[in-house]
């Protein structure tokens, strides 16, 4: 068991690390080819904890992300939001148990019906669901991952709010 809890939480980890590249991407095609692999990772790492409702949420959103690559379809987007919520429902045995679902929800919707800063946006409160499930759950590279999510979301957000300026402003010339 404390195998187990120790090789979760060194998962937690990993996620960690590939949570901070994901989300200092500025390219949308790249954030999301890393946000699958972070959540395969993060699959596993629910699994060992012993969160069947994050473990769903994470292989929620490994499928969400791979069929975003591809497409853009509102939709596909549809589809996975109305599995996820019915499976959240059908499985929470307490309410607290949803976080995971509703961030993967905004998560999908921002996937397949956002694109640069408002993609971001809707990130920053689907961390902020996640980061509530973490620190639920335990999972310590969880939080550290969702509280530096949340800022990188916000530098790369300022970013690329900079750059849009800046192409506003050679356009005008």
């Amino acid at each position: 068991m404390e195998i187990d809890f120790s090789i979760a939480q060194l998962l937690g980890f990993v996620s960690f690390g590939l949570g901070l590249s994901t989300f200092y991407q500025k390219d949308d095609r790249k954030l999301k080819v890393i946000m699958l692999i972070f959540n395969i990772n993060h699959l596993f790492h629910y699994l060992l904890l012993g969160s069947v409702m994050s473990a769903v949420g994470a292989s929620l959103s490994a499928l969400r992300t791979g069929a975003s690559i591809y497409t853009s379809s509102k939709y596909i987007a549809a589809i996975f939001i109305v599995v996820g919520l019915s499976l959240g429902l059908y499985m929470a045995n307490d309410w607290w148990e949803l976080f995971p679902i509703i961030g993967t929800t905004i998560g999908t919707y921002a996937m397949f019906a956002l694109n640069g800063i408002r993609m971001r946006i809707c990130f920053l409160v689907g961390a902020t669901c996640w980061l509530t499930n973490n620190i639920l759950v335990g999972s310590i590279g969880g939080i550290l991952l969702e509280i530096t999510v949340i800022t990188m979301n916000i530098f790369t957000i300022y970013r690329l709010s900079k750059n849009e300026k800046c192409s506003d402003e050679q356009q005008a010339v």
